[in-house]
């Protein structure tokens, strides 16, 4: 590309890869790496960030003969790191239920003090919120891995209904009914544990 030039729009980058010029698909990974990233980092343990953002640029390449054009292409891609990371979730291990014995001292003492204290108060610290972190994740491990993104999206990135439905491939009615039974296991998973330390 000369000085001057226009920038290669994504639709004529995804051509030449169709074409079988695979090298064309380096300037989409460049492009697009950020948006991938910030999708991941949000959804799964900062060790496995890379390697899933990874893995939504290999399922991409693989399924561009599939991608239409009607949206776009960031949009599918977001799409895409989206599913990738509810697979992630999906594909690890489900940690067996715990007894409030098997959190740390730490997640332990706030539990005890989220029954004692104010809320505003038990958040003021940041070792505190950072402790109630912790035990949300804990509580969060519980869940389906479509019902952890379900709600991660919704309650923790601000998305819309609307828009994870569209992430998803859902429906909107799916979308509330999932995150409805996840907030209702978190409730309760959180309720237990807290009812254990009464």
């Amino acid at each position: 590309m000369t000085p001057g030039s226009p920038e290669i729009t994504d639709a004529e980058l995804i051509g030449r890869v169709r074409t079988g010029d695979v090298n064309a698909f380096e300037p989409l990974i460049t492009r697009h790496r950020n948006q991938v990233l910030g999708i991941v980092a949000r959804h799964v343990p900062p060790a496995e960030v890379a390697a899933t953002a990874e893995d939504v640029f290999v399922r991409a390449f693989l399924s561009l003969k599939s991608y239409r054009a009607e949206r776009p292409f960031n949009h599918w891609l977001a799409r895409i790191a989206v599913r990738a990371c509810c697979d992630f979730w999906r594909q690890r291990k489900r940690v067996p239920e715990l007894a409030a014995a098997a959190l740390s001292g730490d997640q332990q003492e706030w539990l005890e003090q989220a029954t004692q204290a104010a809320a505003q108060e038990v958040f003021a610290r940041d070792g505190e919120r950072r402790r109630a972190a912790e035990v949300l994740d804990w509580a969060l491990a519980r869940l389906s891995a479509t019902e952890r993104t379900t709600v991660t999206m919704l309650h923790r990135d601000g998305y819309s209904v609307r828009d994870i439905a569209q992430l998803l491939g859902w429906t909107t009615a799916r979308v509330k009914v999932t995150a409805f039974r996840a907030r209702h296991k978190l409730r309760g998973l959180l309720g237990a544990e807290l009812r254990k330390e009464r």
